[in-house]
């Protein structure tokens, strides 16, 4: 999901039994249903209990929320995501920079494509008739804009170039 996506999430997007959230005119004004692994249910499940006791009569429609009940904003996601990655080791320090340098919270985006696709290769999947669904679960407009992860990950490319020279020899 984008961060935006996460953050736009009302109450009644989450669905933890069905284990599904409903994400409505995202990036290209698109709507679509996002799968949740059974963990993520359950952490999200949890999360929701928490956040119900300390807020039971909430300020707001959202999901996720702020220490003060209400929605949470993106600059503070991402300046929390960048202090913890700072606090685990993945971001390095910089003087002068009170986060330093690191992974983004959108690179995990990132990486999940490009090791899907990766894994897809190396598997040996017909990727040409998997990405549609790539695509649709990242909310892409186009297939096309999915296909721009074999060209951005060297690895990927080379994967897909291997695959072509392969299957011409075949």
């Amino acid at each position: 999901m984008r961060i935006s996506e996460a953050l736009t999430l009302n109450r009644d997007d989450v669905d933890l039994k069905e284990k599904i959230l409903s994400i409505h005119k995202s990036k290209f004004s698109k709507s679509r249903l996002v799968p949740l692994h059974e963990s993520t249910g359950e952490v999200l499940k949890v999360y929701a209990q928490v956040r119900d006791r300390i807020y039971p009569y909430p300020k707001s429609l959202a999901f996720f929320v702020a220490d003060r009940g209400t929605r949470l904003t993106q600059w503070a996601v991402r300046d929390n995501f960048a202090k913890v990655s700072r606090q685990i080791g993945i971001r390095k320090p910089i003087k002068g920079r009170r986060i330093g340098r690191g992974p983004r919270i959108h690179d995990m985006r990132h990486r999940f494509a490009a090791q899907t696709l990766v894994d897809w290769y190396r598997d040996g999947i017909n990727v040409e008739r998997e990405i549609p669904k790539l695509s649709t679960y990242l909310g892409h407009a186009h297939v096309n804009d999915t296909y721009w992860y074999l060209e951005a990950v060297p690895e990927l490319l080379e994967l897909a170039t291997l695959r072509l020279t392969h299957a011409r020899k075949g």
